[in-house]
Formats: C-alpha cells, sequence, structure tokens
C-alpha cells in the first residue's frame, strides 16, 4: 500500500505563504462505472518566491499531469503527494486527470446502492481531509479560492453542488462558481434524488432524499421548510452580514458518517433524519437542532473559516450554541436547553475526564491526522457549555456586537482563536482575554460543592475543586452577612481555574403537596468573587439547594446530605425540567466517580421516572441507566435484577400513557420495555401480533428492535429473520437484518459476523456498525469470551486497511464493552503499548478502556 502522508501545521502554514490559489475548474465524471469514477482538474495559483511544494491527491490512476503545459510524471506521486518542483514565482496552472475510487466508507466520493428499487446515489464527504480522494488540491483551509464544478452524470439523475446548477444537456450539470471557499467545503451531491423546492427571500431553498424515502420526506417537508425558514430569519435577526451564498439545498443522503455536514448551500444530512418509523417530539427537535446548527456555520465556518485545525472547536462550539439557542428563540421547541443538558453536556463531561482530554482550544494541533480526535464532546459540548457560560458572563448585546465585527473583520475569509477573542474584546470592557485562557486553554471538570454549617445560623460554604482536588474551606463570615439574612453562603474558589456564573436555586417543600418542591429564591453568583450570598430573610434550612440551578455553567455539582434526602423523595417534584436535568446530571456524574452506588441512581429512577413529563429526561435516563447502570456499573449478577427494575419502571410508563395523550412518552417506554426484556414471551407476542396493546403498531423500527432483542434471547432464528428482511427490505432492513444476525446466540452465528467485520473489507459503514451492535451481548458473555482476546489484533488490522472512519466503527462499537475486567484492560494496554494503532482506533480504544476502567473501579466500590 502507497504510503500516505498526513498534512502538518508547519507544511500548512509554509504553504500558505508561498501560494495563493485563485480558482479550481473540475470535471467529474460519474458515467464510467461502479467502482471509479473520472476527475479533471484546472488549479490558477500563483507563487509569491521560487520555492517547492505540492499538491494533494489519491487516486485510483493518476493519468497525466501538466504544469504551465509541462508534463510531469505521473509516477512522481509519492503516496498522496504530487510534487512541484522549482517552482517559479508568479502565476501557474496545475492540469491532473485521474480516476478516482468511490468509498463504501463516507469518506471522499460514498457510492450507494438503495435495495428498495435498485438506484444508485453518490455524494461527497470531503472534511477533514478527503477532498484529495475527488479531486487534486492543496486541502488546507487557508488556502480558500472559486470553485467551479461540472459534473456528467446518468440522464436520469439530479445533480446538486454548493452552487445554484443548471442542466446543460446530455447528463452534464454546471454549478455556479462559488465564493472563496475551504477546500473541505466542496460538495456534490447525485442521483435520482426526490426533492421538495421552495423559495425564500429571494433565494431557491430545497430539501431532497432518495426516491425511496419521498413519502416521507414529504409528510415531513413543511416541518422542515418551516424550521428552515424560521432559523433563516432569526439568524438575518442576530447577524448583520446577510446569507453569503446564492441557493440553501438540504440533502439526506445514505450512510452518512456525522449527523450533517455545513458544505455551503448544500448541506448535508444523515438520512435517519427522514423519519419512516413513528418518533417522538424530542428525537423531532434534535433534528430541527442539527438543522439550525448547521445554518449557523453558514455565517461561522464557511463564510469565516478558521486558518487551522486547532480552531475547530470555533466552528462546532459556536454552532452547537447558536443552534440550540436559536432553535429556543425561533420555533415551538422552547426547551432545548434541557435536551442539551441530558443528552450533549454528559458527553463533554465524560470526554473531559479521560486521558485523552484536551482545552476547547488546544495550542498545538499538530497534523491533520490529531485534528480528526478533537472532533469530540470537548469542541461540541464543552465548547457550547463554555459559550453559554460567556453569554450569561457578557451579556447577549456584548457577544452578538462582538461576533458581527468578527463577521466584518473576516468575511470570505480565515480567523483563529486570537481574532476571535480581539472581536469580542472590542465589544465590551470586560477581560476576554482572561476569561478564554481561563475556559478555553485548560482541561477538566470543575466540582461544585455545597456545604452547610454549623450553629444557630446556618452558613453555607461552596467547594470548587478542579478535577478532584481537594478544595479549602473557609469559616463563615457573620460579619458581612447582610441584616436579616439568617441563611447565607460563602462561596468560597478552591483550586479552580475558571470563573463561573451560576444561578443557586434554594427549594422547600410543599406544604399542600407531599410530593412537591417549591422554590422558595434563584440568585446569581459569580464565583469565586463573590463571598457571601443570602438564600432569603429568615425562614427554615432549605430542603434543597441545587448549584447551578438553569445550567449555565459547565461544572459538575454536588447535594449537602439533607438535599440528597429530599431527591431522594422528591426529585419528580422539581417544578422546571431543566432544574430536573441539571440533578439527574449531577446523580449520572456521582455514579461515575463511584459516589453514588449504581443501584441507588436505579432506585431513585424506578422511584421518579414514571412522573417525568419531559421526554428528553425520560429517554436520556432511561438510557444511562440501562447501557451504563445495568450493563456495566452493576456486577453481572446483578444485571437481572436490574432488568427486572427497568421492565417494571417502562410497565409503570407504559400504564401511564394509556389514554394515548403522551404518544412520545409511550413510545420511549415501549422501546425501553423491548430492550430490557429478560424474557421474550411479552415482546415476542407484540411482534405476532404486530402491536402493543393499546398501541402503537409495530413499525418496521420497533419490529426490528423486537427481533434483534429475541434474538439476543434465543428465541428466534434466522428464518425469521430473512422473513423480515423480506418484509423490509430496505436499507434500514438489511442493518436490522445484519445487527439481528450477529445477536444470535449461536456459534456459527457468531463466526460469520467477525468474519464479516474483520475477515473481509466487503462491509459498508453503516453494515459494519450494525453488525459490531449485534456481536456483543451481555447475556451472551461465555459465548463470546474467545472473542475478546481477539478483539484488538483484529481491530488494528482493520482500521490500518479501511482508514478512520471504520477505525471509529471498529473502536466505538466492536469494542468488548461488557466486558468488564481487569483481563481486558491488560489486553487493552497492551494493544496500546506494542500494536501501533492508527490514531483515530488508538484514541477510541484509550477512552474505551478508561471508562472500562472506570466501570471496575465503580463495581468494587
Amino acid at each position: 500500500m502507497a504510503r500516505m502522508s498526513v498534512l502538518t501545521r508547519d507544511e500548512a502554514q509554509n504553504r500558505a505563504q508561498l501560494l495563493d490559489v485563485h480558482r479550481y475548474t473540475i470535471e467529474l465524471d460519474l458515467t464510467t462505472g461502479d467502482e471509479t469514477f473520472d476527475s479533471r482538474t484546472l488549479i490558477r495559483f500563483s507563487a509569491r518566491t521560487d520555492a517547492d511544494t505540492f499538491v494533494e491527491l489519491k487516486p485510483a490512476e493518476l493519468r497525466s499531469v501538466t504544469l504551465d503545459g509541462q508534463p510531469l510524471d505521473p509516477d512522481a506521486l509519492d503516496g498522496n503527494r504530487l510534487p512541484l518542483k522549482n517552482l517559479a514565482a508568479g502565476e501557474h496552472e496545475l492540469r491532473v486527470d485521474a480516476s478516482m475510487r468511490y468509498s463504501r466508507t463516507g469518506e471522499g466520493m460514498h457510492r450507494f446502492t438503495d435495495p428498495t428499487d435498485g438506484e444508485t446515489y453518490v455524494y461527497t464527504q470531503l472534511f477533514l481531509d478527503d477532498v484529495q480522494r475527488v479531486f487534486a488540491a492543496f486541502d488546507q483551509p487557508d488556502l480558500k479560492a472559486v470553485f467551479e464544478l461540472t459534473v456528467t452524470a446518468p440522464q436520469h439523475w439530479t445533480v446538486l453542488a454548493n452552487g445554484v446548477t443548471e442542466h446543460t444537456g446530455e447528463g452534464v450539470w454546471r454549478a455556479a462558481p462559488t465564493p472563496l471557499i475551504s477546500t473541505y467545503l466542496v460538495a456534490v451531491a447525485a442521483g435520482p434524488w426526490h426533492s421538495v423546492r421552495t423559495e425564500h427571500r429571494g433565494l431557491p431553498f430545497g430539501i431532497h432524499c432518495r426516491r425511496s424515502l419521498a413519502p416521507y420526506l414529504d409528510a415531513d417537508a413543511d416541518e422542515l421548510l418551516d424550521i428552515t425558514r424560521a432559523c433563516f430569519d432569526r439568524y438575518h435577526e442576530k447577524f448583520e452580514e446577510p446569507y453569503p451564498f446564492d441557493s440553501y439545498d438540504q440533502a439526506f443522503v445514505p450512510e452518512f458518517n456525522a449527523g450533517a455536514m455545513e458544505n455551503p448551500g448544500l448541506v448535508t444530512f444523515r438520512d435517519e433524519f427522514v423519519y419512516r418509523s413513528a418518533v417522538t417530539d424530542t428525537e423531532r427537535q434534535t433534528r430541527a437542532m442539527v438543522i439550525a446548527h448547521e445554518m449557523a456555520h453558514m455565517w461561522f465556518g464557511d463564510l469565516v473559516t478558521l486558518a487551522w485545525w486547532d480552531d475547530i472547536w470555533l466552528n462546532e462550539s459556536f454552532a452547537e450554541y447558536m443552534g440550540y439557542q436559536t432553535l429556543t428563540e425561533a420555533t415551538r421547541f422552547t426547551d432545548t436547553w434541557t435536551d442539551f443538558g441530558v443528552t450533549r453536556k454528559p458527553w463533554g463531561y465524560d470526554a473531559d475526564q479521560r486521558p485523552s482530554t484536551h482545552p476547547v482550544a488546544p495550542k498545538d494541533v499538530a497534523d491533520t491526522a490529531s485534528a480528526l480526535l478533537n472532533f469530540d464532546g470537548i469542541s461540541y459540548a464543552k465548547g457550547a457549555s463554555a459559550l453559554r457560560q460567556l453569554v450569561a458572563w457578557l451579556g447577549e448585546k456584548d457577544f452578538l456586537a462582538g461576533i458581527n465585527t468578527h463577521f466584518a473583520r473576516h468575511r470570505f475569509a480565515n480567523a483563529t482563536l486570537a481574532d476571535f477573542i480581539e472581536s469580542l474584546a472590542s465589544a465590551t470592557e470586560r477581560d476576554v482575554h482572561a476569561w478564554a485562557d481561563a475556559w478555553l486553554r485548560t482541561t477538566g471538570v470543575d466540582t461544585l460543592v455545597p456545604e452547610p454549617g454549623n450553629g444557630d445560623n446556618v452558613y453555607w460554604h461552596l467547594d470548587i475543586a478542579h478535577l478532584g482536588d481537594p478544595g479549602i474551606r473557609r469559616a463563615p463570615d457573620p460579619d458581612k452577612d447582610r441584616p436579616g439574612m439568617k441563611h447565607a453562603g460563602t462561596l468560597v474558589s478552591a483550586g479552580s481555574r475558571r470563573p463561573h456564573r451560576i444561578a443557586i436555586g434554594v427549594y422547600d417543600h410543599d406544604l399542600h403537596d407531599a410530593g412537591r418542591l417549591v422554590l422558595r429564591d434563584r440568585f446569581e453568583a459569580d464565583l469565586p468573587a463573590d463571598r457571601n450570598v443570602a438564600f432569603s430573610p429568615g425562614g427554615a434550612r432549605p430542603a434543597l439547594v441545587v448549584l447551578n440551578d438553569g445550567d449555565l455553567t459547565y461544572a459538575k455539582i454536588r447535594f449537602d446530605a439533607e438535599s440528597l434526602d429530599t431527591l431522594r423523595a422528591r426529585l419528580s417534584g422539581l417544578p422546571d425540567p431543566l432544574t430536573r436535568a441539571v440533578v439527574w446530571n449531577a446523580l449520572r456524574d456521582a455514579v461515575r466517580d463511584g459516589d453514588l452506588p449504581a443501584g441507588d441512581f436505579l432506585d431513585i429512577a424506578r422511584a421518579h421516572l414514571p412522573h417525568e413529563t419531559d421526554l428528553a429526561l425520560v429517554q436520556g435516563v432511561l438510557a444511562f441507566a440501562s447501557v451504563h447502570v445495568a450493563g456495566r456499573y452493576l456486577t453481572p449478577d446483578r444485571r437481572p435484577a436490574a432488568l427486572a427494575t427497568l421492565t417494571e419502571l417502562c410497565r409503570d410508563l407504559i400504564r401511564r400513557t394509556e389514554d394515548g395523550d403522551h404518544p412520545g412518552l409511550r413510545l420511549i417506554a415501549v422501546r425501553h420495555r423491548i430492550d430490557t426484556a429478560a424474557h421474550p414471551d411479552t415482546i415476542a407476542a407484540w411482534l405476532a401480533d404486530g402491536t402493543v396493546p393499546g398501541g402503537p403498531e409495530l413499525d418496521p423500527e420497533l419490529r426490528w428492535r423486537v427481533l434483534a432483542r429475541l434474538a439476543v434471547l434465543g428465541a428466534t432464528d434466522e428464518a425469521a429473520i430473512a422473513a423480515e428482511l423480506a418484509r423490509d427490505p430496505s436499507a434500514t432492513g438489511q442493518e436490522g437484518a445484519a445487527r439481528c444476525r450477529a445477536a444470535l446466540p449461536d456459534e456459527d452465528a457468531k463466526a460469520r459476523a467477525w468474519d464479516a467485520m474483520f475477515g473481509s473489507d466487503d462491509l459498508s459503514n453503516y453494515l459494519f456498525t450494525a453488525t459490531a451492535q449485534g456481536f456483543w451481548q451481555p447475556e451472551q458473555a461465555d459465548l463470546v469470551r474467545p472473542y475478546v482476546s481477539r478483539y484488538f489484533k483484529a481491530a488494528v488490522a482493520v482500521a490500518a486497511r479501511r482508514g478512520p472512519a471504520i477505525a471509529e466503527a471498529a473502536g466505538r462499537w466492536a469494542f468488548p464493552a461488557h466486558a468488564v475486567d481487569a483481563e481486558t484492560l491488560k489486553l487493552g494496554e497492551k494493544c496500546l503499548r506494542k500494536a501501533d494503532p492508527i490514531p483515530a482506533l488508538r484514541r477510541k480504544l484509550a477512552d474505551q478502556l478508561d471508562d472500562l476502567a472506570r466501570a471496575l473501579r465503580v463495581q468494587q466500590k
């Protein structure tokens, strides 16, 4: 295999100092066969001095290269680098003619044939350095250029691109030239798309999907377009710079590796967002948030782009924050921060407590392989949390003023963290530079810990412990309390490197309802600056004190003993779902840290989740309880009892929703009732009847879910899986069948699944993931035990052969997460020391092993 070099930061900086890239003229021919397509590229650029440089390309065959009309030797291609030697100062034209490979892993030009109708679709995913899989390029974000694309496709296809496309006849499509954009943002999506088109503010808007999904897209078209228009209008109220491109298309594409990609003018989404089966309103909210997130990128990421990948947080954190905030302001989804708190922030907290943690804005990302590892919960969830804290501290008016200054200064150009901070600083008297150093250049999670004092006057201390460092406790200072304030808190910084603006919620028992809590007071505090904060004039000691009420900062919180007792009895009686999200997150963190027994978490969930009304909270708590608590944090001998508890919990939720007024809550309960079934009888009857008694009917998603659980329990077989696949031969059905077959408790089934994942390279990224999801099951620990020791060598090999996308899937989904024991940990650590996995796999394995070690500690404690 030819050596493929990653681009280093130093190389990129040197090339940016040498070159100005003006224009790419690209011709793609998608009619040359199923394996390859033709790519012809003309790059017009200039060199500032005489020098050597290179252009990147990963061809199946490099047919010819000319520089300023003079042929270059195609055999000079070294891996993915074509040297350009003795380049003279001045203007140049480079022409490259190559044959390129289609991808089955979602990288480069991905090709997919729909099993439902046999139609084929292709689309590009060129992030982070995959443009060279499609055409020759100086592949780095700060060499922006104009792109002109011409695409030849089969006659019945439609071609979409960054700009408006025109069919000129004979299957040839021409896209309008782009403004200056980075190479990784170029986009093409071609196939017999089903399209819904409209116009808004004089711009063409479109949504697109493959034909077999047409009825489902049509059913949601009004909702999708209404959200798109509402976000578009709200961004124009926030941003002084108008939308900078000539159209706005959203294409839902198959086998997409991410949630979506912010290609200017042509956003691509995973087509699971075109719902074939029933979904909850929270899932619709998630889809809407992704729409809002990607649209925010049109300004922050596409108009103004990072100079190098160390500033990827500027793209993702900003879009994450703006997506949630704008959705709250502009659509019917007004409770998005609760969903963020219970689903996204834990992603950040978990990532930030592993050895692989990094600052939101790392100072040195050495190369593109390293950069790819930073697309994690820190760059998204922690960064968005930091921006939300910044807005709380700075004020939204000054924040938006700084953002608009940033757009004006760097439109269609590149900018760094320093540029961003300077733009914010121009709009405020506050020390934004110090804030950035504290929040963006540090790692780890602060923990806020309240401790009641002693004596007639109940004073409260607040410790801020950084990464578990012991706090410095100081005595309360009665002399500084305001007169009449019987309950006060001294807020103490203990080792924190970050300031926090938080709200503190003080709650009492509702004297009229034994299950409820009432808010006595909620006030803001700046930590560590504020030393004395009064809870309220007079009154008894509160039943519950919630730090970070409202979830404005990024920190773990703990409860005093009396508050924890209150939560055990009355958690569901808290009036605000966002407060309940903060509490559930705190309990989750306490379990992971070994401070709250995992069984206690299940008991609290059993007591309070049946009364919960917020869908995001129900889903988030059930997912953590079933996957992590029952699956990893409790020892295997306690798993059956845990599943029984969760089954009873789900039954309560199902009984509560029999009136039909809570379809989303019922759907969540039915899903988890299926997933936690320890015996097949009930769910097998549902599958035979095609419905849950009282609803819902089993749609394709639920049918495959039931069949997968029956496979785990040994209550179905290959014949039943084949019959279900005949009933649903779609791409989703193919994935469901792969998942079920891998889950069968049979030696031959396991051997076939293992060989499909690791013995050949035939599986697409989605089919690999589905097979991996079915393979490891806690109920089958004895059956799959021989494969645990084989996993590490097999994963290293497949990652080396197939690249980062499959490495990610192998490390995330194919890892034996159920095998929480010292031997698995030992094998994994040996692999990291000696097997030299590629960076994408190394990072996933390191994270998985840290989680495994944590689970071991929790079990032992």
